[in-house]
Order: C-alpha cells, then sequence, then structure tokens
C-alpha cells in the first residue's frame, strides 16, 4: 500500500513539473495572453503626396512595363519600374523572407529590397525611401502562396530594415487599394482605359517580338525596331491630352453641360473611352508603329520549332532568372517561342466567375423550391443568375473585342485568344475546373488544346519551384501524355539555382521537336513539287514576302511557320504560272487571229 502511494506522489510530481515547464516555455514564447493576428494600419498615401511620392512596381515584361509607367506618368503620377529580377534578388529574398515560399515570391520581394537598398546607397536617407516611395503590386486570395505575397512584402521590408515601407495592392476580387483605403492612386476612367491599351499593347507586342526575332535578316534589328516603337507608343500614352467635355462641346451644348453635372459627367465618361479607343491620335500611333515593324526583314523559310510557353503565371512571362532566361535560351537553340499574354488570364477569370455562378446558384438563390404557380418567386429565382450572367459575358465580350481591336491595328497576325469554353472542356476529363489555385485547368486545356489543333511542336510549362497548382497540374499531365501519344511536354521547376540542369532537359525535349519539325517541312515541300531554292527566288522577286507583316494564311493541321509559309508561296507561284499561261495563249489567238484578217 505504501509503494502505491509512494508510486502516486511521484507521478503528481512530474505532471506539476512538467505543467511548470510548459507555463515557462509559454511565457518565454510569448504565449501567455495570445493575441489575435490584424492586418496592419499603415500610413496613408494621400492626394495631396502624388507630386513628390514615386510609385514602384515591376514583373512583367519590359514591353508591358514601359506602356504602364507611362499611363502612370500621364495620369500625374511619379512612376518608375524595377529592374529584372536577378539570382542576387533572389538570395535577397531568400535572406529577409519567411522559409518555404515558391520562387516568385523570393524574386519579387528581393527586387523590391534589393533596388531600396540601391537607392540608400545612392545617398537617400531611409527616412526618405519611406516617405517618397510606394509599391504597387497585384495580389490574390485562394489556397496558393500567392495570397500571402503582400504578407511577405511586408515581413521582409521589416527584416531588412524598411518597416513601414507602403505598399499598394490591385485584387482581382476589389481593385486597387492600399491597406489603408487611402485615395493616393485614384481610379479614373482615364487611368483605366489606358492600363486597358498599355495591357493589351504589351501583350500584342510581346507576341509580335517573339514571332519576328527567329526568322530576321539582320540580327539585332528587331529588338532595336521594337524598342523605337513601344518608346513611340509610351509617349502617345503618357502625353495625349485628357478628353474633357467642357473643351470639345458646341457652342449650343456648353452652357447645359456647365448646369448638369450628371450630364456632364455621362458625356465625359463616353468622350473619354472613344479617345482612348478610336482617338484620332491613338490609332495614328499605332499606324507609326505599326509601319515601323513593318520595315523588319524576314526570312520565313528558316525550319524551327514551335515551343508553346505554358506554367505560372509570373514564370511565364518573367524574362530574366526568374525562368532561367529561358526565351532567349530557347531562341539561341533554335526555336520559335509562342508566348502566352496576360489577356488570357483575365479572360479565364471572367469566365471562371460565369462558371462559379451558376454553380452557386441552387444556394444562393433567394427562394427555395416554389411552387409552379409562384410567377412571382420564380422570376426572382431567375432574374439575379441572368442579370449576373450577362454582366460578366458583356465583361468578356469586351474584353476579348478590345484585345482582338488591337491586334488588327497592329499587324493583323497576333494569335487571338484562345475560346475560354473550349480549354475548360478539354481540360475537364483530366482536370476539374473549380479546382481552385494558380492557373486552375488552364496548364492541362492548354496543352491538349495545341496539341490536338497541331499549333505547336512542343509544350513547355514553366512553373516555381513548390507550387502546389502546379503540381497538381503536373501530376494529370501523366495521364495527358498518356492519352496523346505524339505529344511532347516538359514541365521546368524554376529557381534561383540549376539553370543548367533546366537547359539540359529542354535542350533533349527540344530535340525531338526539332526532328519534328523538320520532317514535317521536308513532307511539305515535297507535296509542293517545288526546290527550296525555287521557293526562295521567288520570295526574293516579291520583296513583299519579306514583310513580317504579310499575312500566311494558316492551314489547319500544319505547325510550322515555314511550313506554313512554303504551302502559300507554291500556291502564289501556282497561281501565277496559270495566269501567264492563260495571258500567253490570249495573245498567241489574238496574233492569229490578226494575222488572219
Amino acid at each position: 500500500m505504501d509503494t502505491k502511494l509512494v508510486q502516486m506522489d511521484q507521478d503528481q510530481e512530474i505532471q506539476q513539473r512538467l505543467s511548470a515547464e510548459r507555463a515557462r516555455l509559454r511565457r518565454l514564447a510569448g504565449l501567455e495572453q495570445p493575441k489575435h493576428f490584424h492586418r496592419p494600419i499603415e500610413r496613408a498615401f494621400t492626394a495631396e503626396e502624388r507630386s513628390r511620392v514615386t510609385i514602384l512596381f515591376g514583373g512583367f515584361t519590359w514591353k508591358h512595363e514601359d506602356l504602364i509607367r507611362a499611363v502612370f506618368q500621364g495620369c500625374g503620377y511619379s512612376c518608375e519600374k524595377l529592374p529584372v529580377p536577378n539570382v542576387a534578388a533572389f538570395q535577397i529574398g531568400k535572406e529577409y523572407g519567411n522559409n518555404g515560399q515558391c520562387n516568385p515570391t523570393y524574386f519579387t520581394v528581393g527586387n523590391l529590397v534589393q533596388y531600396l537598398q540601391f537607392l540608400e546607397s545612392q545617398g537617400i536617407p531611409r527616412q526618405k525611401i519611406l516617405d517618397n516611395y510606394v509599391f504597387f503590386t497585384a495580389g490574390s486570395c485562394g489556397p496558393c502562396r500567392f495570397g500571402m505575397y503582400e504578407a511577405e512584402y511586408r515581413f521582409a521590408l521589416k527584416n531588412a530594415g524598411f518597416d513601414g515601407f507602403r505598399v499598394l495592392l490591385f485584387k482581382d476580387s476589389d481593385g486597387i487599394k492600399a491597406a489603408s483605403g487611402a485615395p493616393g492612386l485614384k481610379f479614373t476612367i482615364d487611368f483605366g482605359f489606358g492600363m486597358l491599351n498599355a495591357m493589351h499593347l504589351g501583350d500584342v507586342i510581346n507576341d509580335l517580338i517573339y514571332q519576328i526575332r527567329p526568322f530576321e535578316v539582320n540580327k539585332g534589328e528587331t529588338e532595336r525596331v521594337f524598342r523605337e516603337a513601344v518608346g513611340g507608343l509610351a509617349e502617345d500614352l503618357k502625353n495625349r491630352d485628357a478628353f474633357e467635355i467642357e473643351k470639345c462641346a458646341p457652342a449650343w451644348l456648353k452652357p447645359k453641360v456647365e448646369k448638369n453635372k450628371i450630364l456632364r459627367n455621362t458625356l465625359n465618361v463616353f468622350g473619354k473611352m472613344h479617345e482612348h479607343l478610336w482617338g484620332k491620335d491613338y490609332l495614328t500611333a499605332l499606324d507609326a508603329a505599326t509601319e515601323k515593324l513593318n520595315s523588319i526583314d524576314v526570312d520565313r523559310t528558316r525550319v524551327k520549332p514551335l515551343v508553346k510557353i505554358t506554367g505560372e503565371f509570373w514564370a511565364q512571362i518573367t524574362e530574366g532568372a526568374g525562368n532561367f532566361n529561358m526565351f532567349d535560351f530557347l531562341e539561341g537553340e533554335g526555336a520559335q517561342i509562342m508566348v502566352e499574354p496576360i489577356a488570357t488570364w483575365v479572360a479565364y477569370l471572367l469566365n471562371q466567375a460565369k462558371a462559379h455562378a451558376r454553380a452557386k446558384w441552387p444556394v444562393n438563390r433567394p427562394y427555395r423550391n416554389p411552387e409552379w404557380y409562384e410567377f412571382k418567386k420564380r422570376w426572382a429565382n431567375d432574374v439575379g443568375l441572368r442579370k449576373k450572367l450577362i454582366g460578366l459575358a458583356a465583361g468578356h465580350s469586351l474584353w476579348n473585342y478590345f484585345y482582338h481591336r488591337t491586334i488588327k491595328h497592329v499587324g493583323g497576325i497576333t494569335h487571338h485568344l484562345v475560346p475560354q469554353k473550349e480549354l475548360a472542356e478539354m481540360a475537364h476529363p483530366f482536370y476539374n475546373r473549380f479546382t481552385r489555385g494558380g492557373e486552375g485547368h488552364l496548364e492541362v486545356g492548354k496543352n491538349v488544346y495545341y496539341t490536338v489543333h497541331k499549333l505547336c511542336h512542343m509544350v513547355l510549362a514553366l512553373k516555381p519551384f513548390g507550387c502546389m497548382p502546379s503540381s497538381q497540374s503536373d501530376g494529370v499531365q501523366s495521364a495527358v501524355v498518356n492519352r496523346f501519344k505524339d505529344m511532347i511536354f516538359l514541365p521546368i521547376e524554376t529557381s534561383g539555382e540549376g539553370e543548367g540542369n533546366a537547359h539540359s532537359r529542354v535542350q533533349m525535349a527540344l530535340g525531338e521537336a526539332k526532328v519534328k519539325a523538320k520532317a514535317e517541312f521536308e513532307t511539305v515541300l515535297k507535296s509542293t513539287g517545288k526546290t527550296l531554292e525555287q521557293i526562295r527566288e521567288y520570295v526574293s522577286e516579291h520583296p513583299e514576302l519579306k514583310r513580317p507583316f504579310y499575312e500566311v494564311p494558316h492551314r489547319p493541321g500544319i505547325t510550322g511557320t515555314a511550313a506554313q509559309f512554303v504551302l502559300h508561296v507554291s500556291d502564289r507561284i501556282d497561281t501565277t504560272s496559270r495566269f501567264w499561261k492563260r495571258s500567253r495563249v490570249r495573245g498567241i489567238r489574238v496574233a492569229a487571229t490578226a494575222g488572219g484578217d
């Protein structure tokens, strides 16, 4: 009995010691009185500060960034773009950021910190940097780390000694706002339509440069001419006079406009829309850029494998160390690249919003199972969904219209946006369209779409290391590749290291794509019954065929640019030969008739 009492006393003593030690550790960790997390309230970016505060941004291609900066400056903001992130920025991001982030976080966060450190090294005091600079970036929500970017910026800035540096956030759900909701960055009609033009122009020009540069006759000419053209477009966006109805209205309308605020604002909105989208100055700038770009000499008879780029949003558009300088590497290896426009992502969000509205409506409708005679309730159940779908459909249609309108005015050869409905249908057997995160079903849908329609020789998916949505897609892609045996698909995880290994893997897959492209070209050339020398001789006699904006009709089932071009030139030769043959026969007949008379 005494033994049992001793044992109980020892167990009680052990429990007391454990409780005391646990309490001590909680006190050391600051967990004795846990505090709920609250989003930090930062200093407001106010309208009075616009003249002295510089907005920093980055993360796009240089074409997008030059045009976006011009819109900011044209709306009265001081704005500068950050340099292209390099490996040093990646290492700074890892040094000051949290562990376990994906590399777009490290690159973009580290790039901002690196730039602020550069400003400080140029003699600008730290307090002036905090007061006179703000950062503008995109944000989101959902299961991937993209929803944590804002917190990561603040965490790394604090660790680097820039605590209190202001971050302005653009979210796809609620637009532009600072953490304080201050109106320093104000959304206006001019700003909105300027950004629309900048994003669409950036996408179109980015597509064009990768279509033209692989076939340029004079090395380096494409880059030089495109920079001049983008500079001219940026000047137009920056210096364009804002439309104001008071200045443009006829004499009889001015008194009414001055007295009626609603009429003035309504006419101003429509006038600004017209000026930004159809204004003479804007169209003149587009025509000048198109004429400049069309001066580049190209040789489309060069056989190059066409590589479609997909993957995570940031990794597939950045043009530096963030994706192992993959675009330069591919072109250096003799490939032609088909890049993905940012416009596809916006179209995807709009299409997903429509699909989610339909799926959620049985739960969100105001009345549950009304009887057949309850017409008012049945109408209320239906009209809410219809209004939402009509609004989203109108937005989707306008987005596509303005994008394709930009294509029409800048050369007309940019690839059109892929129908989102078709992408979702093609992906659905492999990947549920309602699975959230990253690009959702797009990676799978694009892989199937571009393979089935023979629009590329190879699909290269660029994504960050540790990206959860991209890892999900990669798991599904194994089933996709097994279903489509002729598909060449390669996923590459990018980071700040491992460039040599990634380039080696791409080289092996690109070798297969080159064989595929060459076999296609030889088959097509043989089908024409002509030699490559005959094709090139005809092209040399017809200078319009050397212009980049000469539109070559697309032949279904033919992928390569050279193969498409050879078929078209062959048809032109045949048409010309038949014309001259008919003319010659007609001339002989006329001569014979004249001789008989």
